[in-house]
């Protein structure tokens, strides 16, 4: 018979103050948005994830050019938006491996490589 992983405790759900913030961001981004769906929709979701990791798993997932655009629609700035890693950042494939390496800016800008394949850094381990 297969082992199962234990279950990992909840998460804190966002408070509602964080929600109703989140959803003026998210009403006024639809109703400025001029684009893709896909785009808008993709936005949405950093939005979401970026309370639960924070932004340094964000930057590992995504290039630079990707957080500039969504940052742009939802009217936000990264950095200032999440907290530097949130309750389940030692989830992220990513961010776990970068832990282990000396600079995580140098890991960012390229100038250092992770040895995680681009397509694997924006998995989640249970």
């Amino acid at each position: 018979m297969a082992k199962t992983k234990p279950k990992r405790p909840p998460v804190r759900l966002l408070e509602p103050p964080e929600v109703e913030r989140a959803m003026e961001r998210f009403r006024d981004a639809v109703q400025r948005f001029d684009g893709s769906f896909d785009e808008l929709e993709s936005a949405i979701g950093m939005y979401v994830l970026g309370h639960y990791v924070g932004w340094r798993v964000l930057v590992l997932m995504h290039s630079k050019a990707t957080i500039r655009k969504y940052e742009q629609i939802l009217g936000i700035v990264v950095r200032e938006e999440f907290p530097e890693t949130g309750p389940e950042s030692d989830r992220s494939i990513a961010y776990t491996a970068a832990q282990a390496l000396s600079n995580f800016w140098k890991i960012v800008s390229g100038e250092a490589k992770l040895d995680v394949p681009r397509d694997e850094r924006k998995h989640f381990t249970s």
